[in-house]
């Protein structure tokens, strides 16, 4: 029975707590074939970019995640690749517009009936269980990246709360600034974008995401003392002396440890995002997400992507 929720941010926290019970439940796909994976693209906005990315990702490059805007653009592409348009409310309009251009097209979605799903060939249903409650993505971000990664390799999904456990312990440790850099790597890189997203999301944070070496020669010098910096990447001598060096200059610098394996990377990454934009929230006694209480800005969200 679903729970009475009185605020976006215990929705967001409930949700994130039914991620444990989907790793345990969660049915993975047949993976497309190396060969078929060379003519393959994934494509969707907001998180469900980030699931495409992390598809990319895990297959080393074989398969591309593309933003929908600009495959619509090039039509060429849609007409003579498999493409995977990932969407949760299966309404997002440039979606729905290119797939009506592609020659093979399947929908990612949680809803069957979406005009996504009928303007495509095939449809993967997503049905996690949430609290039906607009609020910041968490579950349904799990469910729609397992789906993709599971459609490029033979995933393991590590099925008990170890991870979730973990981020939740290790998030408690730290404090964040209200501009934010979240550094990753190339498996870890969609992490960071997933992680600055929360932040918009639940705080309207100044959030960045980038390259580990990319800062360096960029985004660092926006930085000043005193901002956060995430490194969403295994302890190595080279971003241990990022870290000294951030250190020296008055960053606020977090830099978890991250599992070696590809799964439990991913894992522990989304939860240990999750955590750290709720933690803020609590501490700043929050009762709802920035974008659901920001309605100008959302309305013209809702006015350009539906």
């Amino acid at each position: 029975m679903m729970m009475n929720l009185v605020n976006t941010i215990t929705a967001f926290e409930k949700d994130m707590e039914l991620q444990i019970s989907l790793l345990k439940s969660f049915k993975k796909q047949k993976p497309i074939s190396k060969n078929n994976q060379k003519n393959t693209i994934f494509s969707g906005s907001g998180d469900s970019l980030v699931s495409s990315m992390m598809a990319e990702s895990l297959s080393d490059g074989l398969v591309r995640a593309m933003d929908p805007m600009d495959l619509y653009r090039n039509k060429s592409l849609v007409k003579s690749k498999n493409v995977y348009f990932v969407s949760i409310s299966g309404n997002t309009i440039t979606n729905i517009k290119t797939a009506c251009h592609a020659k093979h097209s399947t929908a990612i979605t949680a809803k069957p009936d979406s005009r996504l799903a009928s303007a495509t060939n095939n449809t993967i249903i997503l049905n996690a269980e949430t609290h039906h409650v607009f609020t910041a993505g968490s579950i349904s971000f799990l469910e729609s990246a397992l789906t993709c990664m599971s459609l490029v390799k033979n995933i393991k999904i590590p099925r008990n709360s170890k991870l979730f456990s973990k981020a939740k312990r290790d998030s408690q440790n730290h404090l964040v600034s209200k501009k934010i850099y979240v550094l990753g790597s190339r498996f870890t890189f969609p992490l960071a974008m997933y992680c600055a997203a929360k932040f918009y999301e639940i705080m309207g944070y100044d959030a960045h995401y980038c390259k580990i070496e990319q800062f360096s020669h960029m985004e660092l010098f926006s930085a000043k003392k005193g901002d956060t910096v995430i490194v969403f990447e295994e302890k190595n001598p080279h971003n241990s002396q990022l870290v000294k060096n951030l250190k020296k200059v008055g960053m606020n610098v977090i830099h978890p440890s991250i599992p070696t394996e590809k799964m439990s990377q991913f894992l522990y990454c989304t939860f240990f995002s999750q955590f750290l934009a709720l933690n803020e929230a609590k501490r700043k006694h929050r009762r709802d997400c920035y974008f659901v209480t920001a309605t100008k800005l959302r309305n013209v969200s809702n006015q350009m992507i539906y």
